[in-house]
């Protein structure tokens, strides 16, 4: 007990050469294992302490509501977590840091996300840092523009998907909201006004994800997508050459390249 622990804070916490449990089990706690790469930790508390000689039995609870964390976080926040020494992680202990643990994960751990009830989402997100989903028409006309977005994609290092390439779950709509939150760049095709490829915009939008519009005719652009840029392109051969291009240059402008 007290392991890397700075002599005026473990001070605050024993009295005559012994612990002050009450005071201790008041405390959150990061419950991990040793090392500094996938290991899972927990954010939790103490519930009970009991020391029997040189043991000390402990039940503990973890937080539902913070989700695991990997030792190789940690390691990499070791700064703001103040635990500087490599030992802190290959020697079991149970320390006592001046840190403010929630104001921590706060700033390094995502959030829960509201739950919708007409699909489903993980918990937190996942996003793959290569992908790129294609949101159009169920149309075999548009299978020559998804050629030239999946080029685009080649092009700066990504790969590029939509959701009939994928059967996943029962429900279509499952499929493609999946798609859209694991892709870091959502593109959606509006030409001809299409329901779907809106809703799918809206689902991008709303899950925060990088969402580059391609038409052939602003008109097909919704009202309330109209303050947004878009990229306008022909549907021949030249044209799609020309939407590849255009599409590759902000897939990299995003991707900071």
């Amino acid at each position: 007990m007290f392991e890397y622990t700075d002599d005026h804070i473990a001070d605050q916490f024993r009295e005559g050469g012994n612990p002050l449990l009450d005071r201790l089990t008041s405390l959150p706690c990061i419950f991990c294992e040793e090392g500094t790469a996938d290991e899972i930790a927990y954010v939790g508390q103490i519930n009970r302490a009991r020391i029997t000689g040189r043991d000390v039995s402990l039940e503990i609870s973890f937080d539902p509501e913070v989700p695991p964390l990997r030792n190789s976080m940690m390691s990499a926040n070791r700064v703001e977590l103040n635990m500087p020494y490599d030992f802190e992680f290959s020697r079991n202990h149970w320390a006592v840091k001046d840190v403010d643990l929630y104001r921590f994960l706060l700033r390094n751990v995502r959030p829960r996300r509201q739950r919708p009830a007409v699909f489903q989402i993980p918990e937190h997100e996942n996003i793959e840092p290569t992908l790129v989903s294609a949101m159009m028409p169920f149309d075999a006309g548009f299978n020559v523009v998804y050629d030239a977005i999946r080029q685009a994609a080649d092009n700066a290092g990504l790969r590029c998907r939509r959701a009939d390439d994928i059967w996943e779950n029962a429900a279509i709509i499952q499929d493609v909201v999946a798609l859209i939150d694991r892709s870091r760049v959502v593109v959606c095709d509006c030409s001809g006004r299409n329901p779907n490829v809106f809703y799918e915009a809206g689902i991008a939008h709303t899950l925060g994800r990088e969402v580059i519009l391609i038409t052939q005719s602003e008109h097909d652009i919704p009202f309330d997508l109209r303050h947004l840029r878009y990229i306008r392109y022909h549907n021949n051969g030249e044209g799609r050459a020309t939407m590849t291009q255009a599409l590759q240059a902000r897939m990299q402008a995003i991707l900071g390249h």
